[in-house]
This record gives structure tokens, C-alpha cells and sequence, in this order.
């Protein structure tokens, strides 16, 4: 019996789930998986998982803020996947940071010695910071510290840029997110080979392999199975579990489309970005612009949602 297509894109790709429910990365048996505010919220509204609020609010204390209930719950969801998969889960930093260089590095600490307190080492541990300049900034530091990032919300180029040269340890640009862009503003529909979303991860991966960066290119927020068999051979994919689904139902080849040999024989114009440069980079892209605000505001609020959740337990 031929392999399935989940099975043959993991030959190649280091395949991530994108969910924090713990019975679906259980049935793909992804290496690493991937959280944000949404997956956590949309779990914590599971009965499934109401155990693990309590549990948070619990080892917090009376005493202690909602934003402190809130890691616990985040690095208790986190735990549990490390049980499930071999490689590491992504823990988002509160998105409200996402211009406060500082209060990222603070809040990552904090999230990092959660783990470690829970016998959790830091290299199983990516966290998730948006790319704005004072994500990428805040990056820099804590890979100084071992504490390896995970640069979320990111829509272009510059970006991608800046995160390699900040010696970032992983990027998740956002296919589906871009494309959503694209379709709403041109109205056209796009086949995945001519996915606005797809060229623009495959032309960061390629970047990064010809001119040695080390930072890991992760394609995520897909919307369609092509759009994630484009990406065949790209260092990881966060899929959700609905595509992972799909990936599984089907053995149709797969074909490696990103390959580093032939990426780093590609010419392409070393570039850098001092904070000027990339504030002006990133405005004049009209879609990273808004896509980057959108998520932003997007993740925090569903970070106040979750707090609504904390304090209806907390009584």
C-alpha cells in the first residue's frame, strides 16, 4: 500500500501541528506543535480540558494576577503536548507586548522558568513573539540567553530579514493569512502554484539557504492542502488538523518543491535593515502592514477573552 501524503511530506519536512487539543496531534504524530492565543482559547472552551484552567488557577494562588494565571495555563498546555510530541511546542507571548521590547524579554523569562520549574528544558521550548521591530529586537536578546524564539505574524520580506540577521531560531510566515489578502484585494482566486502566500515563503527559504542563514523557515496559517504540498521540503509546516486530515486520506506523490542545494544556487542581492529602513520596508508593503496590525489586534483580544475565562474560575 503506497504511503499516505502526510507520510511522505514528513520525508522531507519536519511536519508541526497546529492546535493546542492534545487528541488531535496525538493521531498525526507531528515532531513539534505549535500555539497561539486562539488555539488555547478555542481548547480551554473544550470540557476536555477544563482540568487544566483549574489546575492553573490552582497552582497560581489567590494572590496572584490573571496575566500569572494565564502562563501557568499557557506552560500547562504546553507540558501536556511535550508529553505527545518528540521536538518542541510553540508559547506565544501576551500580544499586547508586541511593541514593548522589554516587557517581551520579561514575559519570556518568566514563561521559559515556568518550564524549567516543570522539568521542562528550554531547548524544547520556542517562544512565539510577533515581528515588529520590537519582537525581532526582543528575539535577539533572549537567543543570547538560550531561550529560543519562534517570530510569529510574519508577512514579508523584511521581516524574514531581519529575524536572520537578529540570529532568530525559527520564523512561522503566514501563507494562508497572505492569501487571504490577496484574494480580498484583487478579487482573483489563485491556483497554489501561483499562491502570493507560497512565493513568498519560498523566496525567504531560499534567501536564508544561499547566504547561510540558520534561522528555520516554518510555512504556516494554511488554508488549502496545495498551498502546503507547494512547501514540500521547506524546513518545517505548522498544519492544522483539519489538513493534516487530508494529508492522510490521500497517497497521491509528493513532490519536493524547496530543496537547499538548489535554493542556495539562486542569486539574489544580500540585503540589511536598521530600524529606519525596516519601519519604512514594512510600511510601504501594504498587506504585511495591515496583516501584521490585524493579527496583532486579533491575538490580544482573544488573550482578554481568556482572561474572562481565568476570572469566571477564579470567582
Amino acid at each position: 500500500m503506497p504511503a499516505n501524503q502526510l507520510d511522505q511530506l514528513k520525508q522531507f519536512t519536519k511536519v508541526v501541528a497546529d492546535s493546542g487539543d492534545f487528541d488531535s496531534i496525538k493521531d498525526f504524530k507531528p515532531q513539534d506543535a505549535t500555539t497561539n492565543p486562539s488555539l488555547i482559547l478555542k481548547a480551554a472552551g473544550m470540557p476536555g480540558y477544563t482540568h487544566l484552567i483549574d489546575q492553573a488557577v490552582k497552582d497560581a494562588g489567590a494572590k496572584a494576577s490573571v496575566s500569572e494565571t494565564i502562563d501557568r495555563l499557557l506552560v500547562l498546555f504546553g507540558t501536556e503536548i511535550l508529553k505527545i510530541v518528540p521536538g518542541r511546542v510553540s508559547t506565544e507571548v501576551d500580544a499586547r507586548l508586541s511593541f514593548d521590547r522589554d516587557g517581551s524579554i520579561a514575559k519570556a523569562r518568566e514563561l521559559i522558568a515556568l518550564y524549567e520549574k516543570s522539568g521542562i528544558a528550554r531547548e524544547r521550548v520556542l517562544i512565539k513573539l510577533a515581528s515588529t521591530w520590537e519582537g525581532i529586537k526582543a528575539a535577539e536578546q533572549l537567543q543570547k540567553e538560550k531561550i529560543n524564539c519562534n517570530l510569529t505574524l510574519l508577512f514579508s520580506f523584511p521581516q524574514a530579514v531581519a529575524c536572520a540577521e537578529a540570529k532568530v531560531r525559527l520564523i512561522s510566515p503566514f501563507v494562508g493569512r497572505i492569501l487571504d489578502w490577496y484574494k480580498k484585494s484583487t478579487g482573483h482566486d489563485y491556483a497554489p502554484a501561483d499562491d502570493p502566500g507560497v512565493q513568498s515563503v519560498g523566496r525567504i527559504y531560499a534567501y536564508y539557504k544561499q547566504f547561510g542563514h540558520a534561522t528555520e523557515v516554518m510555512g504556516a496559517s494554511f488554508r488549502t492542502k496545495g498551498e502546503v504540498l507547494e512547501l514540500a521540503g521547506c524546513d518545517l509546516l505548522t498544519i492544522s488538523p483539519a489538513l493534516l486530515g487530508e494529508l492522510a486520506a490521500s497517497t497521491e506523490p509528493v513532490v519536493r518543491k524547496l530543496d537547499p542545494a538548489a535554493a542556495a544556487k539562486m542569486k539574489a542581492e544580500r540585503v540589511t535593515f536598521d530600524e529606519k529602513s525596516f519601519r519604512w520596508a514594512l510600511n510601504e508593503d501594504q498587506m504585511a502592514t495591515e496583516k501584521l496590525s490585524d493579527g496583532i489586534r486579533v491575538f490580544a483580544a482573544d488573550v482578554l477573552k481568556l482572561e474572562q475565562v481565568v476570572r469566571q474560575k477564579r470567582g
